[in-house]
């Protein structure tokens, strides 16, 4: 029997935390006025951001070489650039690296909620992991509790086993430490932007060393330029440690996160460059004002999100190091929103155009269970020096989707599409559960080995492998549609109507095996050149757990897994007394086994698809003042055997810019000030093509310019304001499938913020 499902509160944002921000800076003046007091020096010591943008190792003991001497791309993005930037998320943190970002917004009339990555043309975020164990979900990761954010580019399957062909992304959390600090930020800006964060470490008077550490983040927030949009978010990240001062330590963490939005549907593509249109009155017609809202204020995006990790670490020599990682992980997403793909027949009034809207909801699961072990050893065979991280992984994950009657969501009333109104409402909206869901689980057991031989100062040659055993099930139902001559339609899937039939499970197993190997070679003790092959693969429902029986689809439990080969050359150059790293690097990956025919001659894995380019990068100190992030990629794409999967008709690939660029300064003059500013370039972006009439079959290039400038009023204390898209330049950040939406960019905006430290 159907059940009745409703929101557990009305929709009502929040209001906590303007009376925290006003409460908070309420306080400041009195803090401040302590401060100058016991401040008798007439000198003001700054510290604003002390430590380098430049990070020299990644967290992860699978890597057991410094970054100059690892064999492929990993690009580090430290908080502290972050934190000039202003950036909350990792999609804002992300722009740090060339070539990556969010730039679908959906499968047609589908949004994408989350963080939905692309990076080298094909979508990573079924490869983000939190501390080395993969995090799945539609979740909109913050900030607040990052130490760092590693990008590793090119098949990281040996790493870390199925996953993107063509990278991944670690995020690496803060934990306990036995130096005593505390800071917190306040953050005001433009589109109600309103932002508290805080940062406590506290050693522990115990035994060996222990400290505790929490961080908080109230973020109630909407998008500068997108009317209606709201993003309302809450966490708590709190870690304890033990024995920090012995060979065995305990960490223990706890993350929680609510999310309650008011999501980002976007706005229709009319208009823009590259539009076309069969009719003349829409081939004709303007943009439409990005900040227009084609939703309801009843819309939302009901986020939870619990992580708990305990990792313990064992030195049994200066040598020999034992790891082990315990993480249980549920994200749950509950969302409602509006969505549109068709307009309304036209008239030769622009006014009297109307857009048809559709009732999108979203009610999913997801649950990890991981263990890990890490053994690293460093010892020498016959003049060989040997760096060995040998591990098992054994995790399961699971996926649930809950369907709902569609005749339960109640009906929209046709938008304007240049003067929408965000205040109608759905009229009959009572969501009903009708059986009609999905469930997906994997289960993995893995075994790698990796080796770094040191033949000489001068060369050095490493390997991996990794021997993943999976297996996939799903189960699944069909909703009817209609009868077939009786109330159906030409999209009758021939069951009827309202009848929800379970389909027969559908399973799946196998065992994957991806390696690498590289050689180095060091002209100096501060350079390094190497070149390296590496392997991934991706089964049928390695990405959601969804499995079918459908001869077109990628996840037919039949088909073979997706392949990656990946080869690199590169260079990497400590400069400036260590204080600077360069790198540039050439690759090409080529994809096989894609799913290519028709349903005339059959579907068959004989698609293959390429990508090669360069891609340069710089970050570090130029001086003790001067400090850069910048990089810059060309990419060349394309599908080598199969259908055209770009709507402009060439055989590239979909949501990869042919050129990016991204750079970041700042500068400390003398008084305490700080001033720096970023510029980004992404190019245009081929759109995926799926036959949709009326869209665009690309988007723009664009050029973003930021600024920031920083005062250090007393040593504890600085005002920090950033300034986004200083052109005020209108572009597309997102464009979902069908061509129908597009994500404006964020206007000129500005944030104002108060950083405290002690």
């Amino acid at each position: 029997m159907a059940h009745i499902k409703s929101r557990k509160h009305a929709v009502v944002r929040r209001s906590g935390c303007s009376a925290a921000v006003a409460m908070a800076f309420i306080a400041l003046p009195g803090v401040v006025s302590a401060q100058e007091k016991a401040d008798v020096l007439p000198e003001i010591e700054v510290h604003g951001v002390t430590e380098s943008y430049k990070a020299d190792t990644v967290s992860s003991p699978k890597f057991t070489q410094p970054l100059l001497n690892t064999t492929q791309t990993i690009t580090v993005i430290k908080k502290e650039i972050v934190q000039q930037q202003g950036g909350t998320t990792l999609t804002e943190a992300l722009r740090n690296t060339p070539g990556v970002g969010t730039f679908s917004l959906g499968e047609n009339g589908n949004t994408a909620t989350g963080d939905a990555i692309y990076m080298r043309g094909f979508d990573t975020s079924s490869s983000i992991f939190v501390d080395g164990v993969r995090d799945l979900g539609a979740v909109s990761r913050d900030m607040f509790n990052i130490e760092q954010i590693e990008v590793t580019k090119g098949p990281a399957g040996a790493d870390t086993g199925r996953g993107s062909p063509t990278g991944s992304i670690n995020l690496s959390t803060k934990q306990p430490t036995m130096k005593e600090a505390y800071s917190a930020s306040i953050g005001l800006g433009s589109g109600n932007f309103q932002r508290v964060t805080a940062d406590l470490n506290k050693p522990l008077n115990l035994e060996g060393g222990a400290a505790f550490r929490v961080n908080l983040l109230k973020d109630d927030s909407g998008i500068a330029g997108r009317d209606v949009v709201k993003s309302d978010r809450q966490g708590i990240a709190a870690a304890l440690a033990f024995g920090l001062n012995t060979n065995t330590r305990t960490y223990l963490n706890y993350l929680h996160i609510d999310q309650d939005n008011i999501p980002n549907g976007g706005v229709p593509t009319i208009g823009l460059p590259g539009y076309s249109n069969t009719n003349a009155f829409l081939n004709s017609g303007v943009k439409v004002n990005p900040k227009n809202f084609y939703g309801t204020t009843g819309d939302y995006e009901e986020v939870t999100a619990d992580m708990v990790t305990a990792r313990i670490e064992h030195d049994f020599s200066q040598n020999v190091k034992l790891q082990n990682t315990t993480r249980f992980g549920r994200t749950k997403q509950d969302y409602l929103l509006t969505g549109f793909m068709t307009l309304a027949a036209p008239t030769a009034n622009p006014a009297s155009w109307n857009l048809a809207r559709s009732s999108q909801i979203v009610d999913q699961k997801n649950e990890i269970i991981a263990n890990q072990t890490n053994l690293t050893a460093k010892f020498d065979t016959g003049g060989i020096k040997h760096s060995v991280v040998t591990g098992l992984e054994l995790s399961h994950e699971k996926q649930w989707n809950i369907g709902y009657d569609p005749n339960s969501l109640g009906t929209l009333a046709n938008s304007s599409l240049y003067f929408p109104n965000p205040a109608i409402q759905r009229v009959g909206f009572n969501p009903v559960t009708n059986g009609n869901n999905a469930v997906g689980s994997t289960n993995t057991a893995s075994l790698y080995l990796f080796d770094t031989l040191e033949l000489s100062p001068k060369w050095q040659i490493n390997g991996g492998v990794r021997v993943d055993r999976y297996d996939t099930d799903y189960q699944n139902a069909t909703l009817g549609n209609g009868v077939l001559g009786v109330d159906c339609t030409a999209r009758c899937n021939g069951i009827t109507k309202g009848l929800v039939v379970q389909n027969a499970p559908l399973s799946t197993s196998g065992t994957l095996v991806n390696w690498k190997l590289g050689a180095l070679y060091k002209p100096t003790e501060d350079s390094s050149l190497y070149a390296s092959y590496a392997t991934s693969k991706q089964p049928p429902g390695g990405a959601n757990f969804a499995l079918s029986a459908a001869s077109n689809s990628a996840a037919n439990v039949n088909y073979d897994p997706q392949g990656t080969k990946t080869a690199e050359i590169g260079g990497k150059w400590d400069a400036l007394d260590k204080r600077l790293a360069l790198t540039a690097a050439v690759y090409r990956t080529e994809i096989t086994n894609e799913v290519e025919g028709n349903a005339t001659d059959g579907y068959f894995q004989t698609g293959k698809k390429r990508v090669q380019g360069i891609e340069l990068g710089v970050v570090g100190d130029i001086t003790s003042a001067w400090a850069v992030s910048a990089g810059y990629t060309v990419m060349n794409t394309k599908v080598t055997s199969g259908a055209v999967v770009a709507a402009d008709g060439t055989r590239g690939l979909s949501y990869t810019p042919k050129q990016a660029f991204t750079a970041w300064t700042t500068y400390k003059l003398p008084g305490g000030f700080t001033i720096g500013g970023g510029a980004r370039f992404v190019d245009s972006l081929r759109k995926p093509s799926d036959g949709a009439v009326g869209t665009p079959t690309h988007t723009e290039s664009y050029w973003v310019y930021d600024a920031m400038a920083t005062y250090a009023v007393t040593k504890n204390f600085d005002l920090q304001l950033n300034l986004y898209n200083l052109t005020d330049k209108e572009y597309v950040a997102s464009i979902n499938k069908s061509g129908y939406r597009y994500t404006p960019g964020i206007e000129r905006s500005a944030r104002l913020t108060a950083n405290i430290r002690f």
